[in-house]
């Protein structure tokens, strides 16, 4: 019987490992975000794939997922919970709360930028130009500039960004395939 999801801080979190253990720690971000930083040992499962991905996932050990700042690992918990896992527990505040506690992150070669930025840049260069081409060439084009804000006002709402699932299956933002066992490691 799978008990109730738990929460858990990084400061607990860390010094779980610092004891060691037999811990899985997973980081459900995309790749991109993953490779910019992420905790040390811990194994990608990118939620955008996380259905098809989460039977890899030892059962007989203690799960802890991980993210940005602990929506998408909540995702990833209820569908861990529904397939039985026994002891599943969420990092509060995800990766940001871990770097801002000072705790050490392994940063990858990549140059990409984070998800989160990527989705800035593209609505502000989308708000820019809907309103650029209304000025230049017809005041219809303030629509592209009201469908970004509607968006945006969304996505806050929601708590999801269609923008950051689509910018996440962009080439730049996926694992290469000479790297694509190389992240998925076990703890």
């Amino acid at each position: 019987m799978p008990r109730t999801i738990q929460r858990i801080t990084v400061d607990e979190l860390r010094a779980l490992l610092a004891r060691g253990g037999n811990y899985q720690v997973v980081d459900v971000r995309e790749f991109a975000e993953y490779e910019a930083e992420r905790i040390a040992g811990a194994r990608l499962i990118p939620l955008s794939v996380f259905a098809q991905q989460a039977g890899g996932i030892d059962r007989e050990r203690p799960v802890f997922l991980v993210c940005r700042s602990g929506t998408r690992a909540a995702q990833a918990a209820e569908q861990l919970a529904q397939l039985g896992h026994p002891d599943v527990h969420v990092v509060e505040g995800g990766i940001q709360a871990w770097v801002a506690a000072g705790y050490p992150v392994e940063r990858g070669a990549s140059r990409v930028w984070s998800l989160e930025r990527q989705v800035r840049f593209a609505a502000g260069a989308g708000v820019l130009v809907g309103v650029g081409l209304a000025w230049v060439v017809h005041p219809w084009f303030i629509a592209l500039a009201a469908f970004v804000g509607a968006g945006l006002v969304f996505s806050a709402v929601t708590d999801t960004c269609g923008m950051a699932l689509m910018l996440a299956r962009m080439p730049w933002n996926q694992q290469p395939k000479s790297e694509a066992g190389a992240t998925c490691t076990r703890v």
